[in-house]
């Protein structure tokens, strides 16, 4: 579902954003800030991963991992799922 957003632009800024949908290929405007506003999110979402990695980096001491402790620690985390899953039925 699309909505519709006006938005006042200094004429610099317009010109501007018309020149970058002439040489970027896009079809108008509206294309051009959508694929803006896209980029933000993403390179927002990438600033949050990185800030997550490097918290779980300093977290603590290192922990040696293999294939068997993956598994159980999935296993714990579907039981703790369900068993919040259960807990909240009505």
């Amino acid at each position: 579902m699309s909505s519709s957003l006006n938005v006042s632009l200094p004429d610099a800024l317009k010109d501007y954003v018309e020149s970058q949908v002439k040489e970027g290929g896009f079809s108008d405007p509206s294309e051009y800030i959508q694929t803006l506003l896209q980029d933000d999110r993403e390179r927002k979402a990438e600033g949050k991963i990185e800030t997550l990695l490097l918290e779980g980096l300093n977290s603590g001491d290192p922990i040696e991992t293999s294939p068997e402790y993956w598994e159980e620690k999935r296993r714990r985390l579907i039981g703790r799922h369900e068993n919040a899953a259960w807990l909240s039925r009505p």
